[in-house]
C-alpha cells in the first residue's frame, strides 16, 4: 500500500480548490450540482490517480491527471442530475416531490394518491406521473432505480413490510410497462421503518405512506 506524501496531498487539495472554483464561475445559470460533482470528481480522481506510480514524481503527476479526469465526470454527471431534476419538477404533479442531493435524485409519491387502502394497484391518476417518469428515465439511461416502499406504523410491522414491498413492486412494474429497463430497477419494502414525519398525527402518517423513487448515476 502506498502512502501519499505531504506533496501529493497539497496537489490534490490545490486541484480540487480550483476546479471548485471554476465550477462555480457560470453566473446565475450555473449548475449547482455540477460545481459539487466536479469537486467531488477532482477529489477523488486525485487520490486515486496519486496512490498509482512507481516513484513520487510519477504519482503527483498521475494525481493531476486522475484530478481532471475526475472532475469532468463529475461535472457531467451533477449537470445530468441538474437537468433531470428541473424537467420533473416541471413535469410532474404538484403532490410529487423530487430532491436532488448531489448523488441522486430522489422522486417521492404520496401512497394515497398511488393506491387505495389496503390495495397494491396504481391508480389511474398515478399512473400518468408514472409514465412522465419513465420517460424521464429512458432519456436518462445511465442510472439504477430503487423503488422503496414506506408505510405508517398503523397495523402489525409484518403486514406493513410485505404491503410496502408489494407497493413498490406494483410501481416498478408500471415504470417497466412503460418502457425502462426491468434490469436498472429494484423493489425494496421498508414498511414503516423510515418515517419522515411522526406517526402521532394524521398529517404525519399521510408523509409516512409514500414510494420513494431514487434515481442514481452509474
Amino acid at each position: 500500500m502506498i502512502t501519499l506524501s505531504r506533496t501529493n496531498l497539497t496537489l490534490a487539495i490545490a486541484a480540487l480548490a480550483l476546479t471548485t472554483a471554476c465550477a462555480g464561475t457560470g453566473g446565475p445559470n450555473d449548475n449547482r450540482m455540477a460545481g459539487q460533482g466536479a469537486a467531488l470528481g477532482a477529489g477523488l480522481g486525485a487520490l486515486a490517480g496519486a496512490a498509482t506510480g512507481d516513484d513520487r514524481s510519477e504519482r503527483i503527476r498521475n494525481g493531476l491527471i486522475g484530478a481532471s479526469l475526475g472532475a469532468a465526470t463529475g461535472a457531467t454527471v451533477g449537470s445530468a442530475l441538474d437537468r433531470q431534476e428541473q424537467e420533473l419538477r416541471n413535469q410532474l404533479g404538484g403532490n410529487v416531490g423530487v430532491v436532488n442531493n448531489g448523488q441522486n435524485l430522489v422522486v417521492s409519491l404520496p401512497q394515497d394518491i398511488l393506491f387505495a387502502t389496503n390495495s397494491t394497484t396504481v391508480s389511474g391518476a398515478a399512473a400518468g406521473n408514472l409514465s412522465t417518469l419513465a420517460r424521464s428515465l429512458q432519456q436518462y439511461p445511465n442510472s439504477t432505480v430503487n423503488v422503496i416502499g414506506h408505510t405508517d406504523d398503523v397495523g402489525a410491522a409484518a403486514f406493513n413490510a410485505d404491503l410496502s414491498q408489494r407497493r413498490a413492486q406494483a410501481v416498478s412494474s408500471v415504470l417497466v410497462s412503460n418502457g425502462v429497463a426491468a434490469n436498472r430497477i429494484q423493489s425494496i419494502g421498508r414498511g414503516e421503518d423510515q418515517p419522515i414525519a411522526t406517526n402521532l398525527t394524521p398529517e404525519g402518517r399521510q408523509q409516512n405512506r409514500r414510494v420513494d423513487i431514487v434515481i442514481t448515476p452509474n
